[in-house]
């Protein structure tokens, strides 16, 4: 049997609770995938962050060491 078929088979109020339905779940799909891109990509600009504050504490370090050394 075609989905067409079943569909044919529907009232117009079962046919519009379907379609109710369809759009409540699309709105949660949709709510979910907004929530799951935001949850990467902070967790990206979170790594990256760390990376550069190392990077910045390092660089400090070694600053501060070359100082010592000159004297200065």
């Amino acid at each position: 049997m075609k989905p067409q078929d079943r569909f044919a088979e529907l009232s117009a109020a079962d046919l519009n609770r379907l379609h109710d339905a369809a759009r409540r779940r699309a709105v949660t799909l949709r709510g979910e995938a907004i929530d799951e891109f935001w949850r990467g990509v902070n967790a990206a600009l979170w790594g990256q962050l760390s990376s550069a504050r190392r990077a910045a504490t390092r660089l400090s370090q070694r600053l501060q060491h070359h100082q010592r050394l000159r004297g200065t």
